[in-house]
């Protein structure tokens, strides 16, 4: 099937013309967060009971290795580019949430390729919440970093001479984002999930078979409606945002999913596996960095960092990306 016509991604669409054109049409947030939570416990737990038959295989903890090599390299590729163009702060805003990812556009592109015949590993989705995590931390270390340098200049202008600045507020500020970043409610979820497939098996994966199968299709329609929405709130945001950062919310995740792609070949990941590791190292945060970024990172401006990734990168690779990606990796690592 293409991707385009598969029913989750009209719904998306749907949803998305609607909000342009200001209809009533609304998803309940009780309802929206429900569908979050069940769609990552169900993603969980399909590739937990896919881990529980395939076993800790080479493949597998290559694909993982890879998985926490670009959460690093990913967000650190960004600064250095950001930063030419953007101030300080806003460039490390940026420069995190693109380092992070999107569980959606990762359920979306694992529905895809189910579709196609063509499954990713259930160790993906272990991938998926290794990947989440560093971009935060990195984002508080980088602000902290940041804050010395100026509060530094400011006294050696102030004094003429130097001063030594406490640390106390930028170590309790990075002690909180780890906690979050470890912590954080989807996260914790989906790697139960996980692990609960992982023990229960192939026992586990017949009792649930229901509620990981046809129930999880319909419902993802459901929840990619309400995206199409959320998204079409937020293109207005791109308003504002200079023509060069725009560039860089399409550019920026092709560069991401080549590097992706590249890793890929060197450790052989198979065909799938690769695909969704681009799409992961190509998709941007709009949930769990920017609700970190919000209060430990102020001086970034959430215009930027939610309109670029919600209002430009999260559509451009929902509907594009993921065929692009896993058209790219068929192409270079097939045999």
């Amino acid at each position: 099937m293409n991707p385009l016509l598969d029913p989750a991604i009209l719904f998306f669409l749907l949803g998305a013309a609607a909000g342009l054109l200001k209809s009533n049409l609304e998803v309940p947030a009780p309802l929206s967060r429900f569908l979050s939570l069940y769609l990552l416990m169900a993603l969980g737990l399909k590739g937990g009971f896919a881990l529980a038959r395939s076993g800790l295989t080479g493949e597998v903890v290559s694909a993982l290795a890879c998985a926490v090599t670009l959460a690093l390299v990913v967000p650190a590729l960004g600064w250095t580019v950001l930063k030419r163009v953007l101030p300080p702060f806003d460039a490390v805003g940026v420069a995190s949430t693109y380092g992070s990812v999107s569980a959606v556009t990762f359920i979306t592109a694992m529905h895809v390729l189910d579709l196609q015949g063509t499954p990713a590993g259930g160790h993906m989705a272990a991938a998926m919440a290794l990947m989440e995590s560093p971009a935060i931390v990195l984002a508080v270390a980088m602000a902290s970093a940041l804050r010395a340098q100026t509060a530094g200049a400011q006294v050696n202008v102030g004094t003429g001479g130097t001063a030594t600045l406490g640390g106390g507020g930028s170590s309790q500020a990075l002690g909180t984002a780890i906690r979050e970043a470890l912590t954080d409610g989807g996260t914790l979820l989906l790697i139960g999930a996980l692990l609960v497939g992982l023990v229960t098996g192939e026992a586990g994966a017949k009792s649930m078979a229901l509620f990981t199968g046809d129930l999880f299709k319909g419902l993802l329609a459901f929840f990619l409606l309400d995206m199409g929405l959320l998204t079409a709130r937020h293109l207005g945001g791109l308003r504002g945002i200079p023509p060069r950062l725009v560039l860089y919310g399409v550019l920026g995740p092709l560069a991401h999913a080549a590097i992706a792609l590249g890793f890929s070949r060197l450790v052989g990941l198979s065909v799938p596996d690769a695909t969704v590791l681009m799409v992961l190292a190509a998709s941007a945060s709009y949930i769990a960095v920017p609700a970190v970024l919000r209060h430990a990172v102020p001086e970034a401006r959430p215009a930027l960092y939610i309109g670029l990734s919600l209002g430009l990168t999260f559509p451009f690779n929902l509907i594009a990306g993921i065929p692009l990606y896993s058209h790219f990796a068929r192409a270079f690592l097939t045999p």
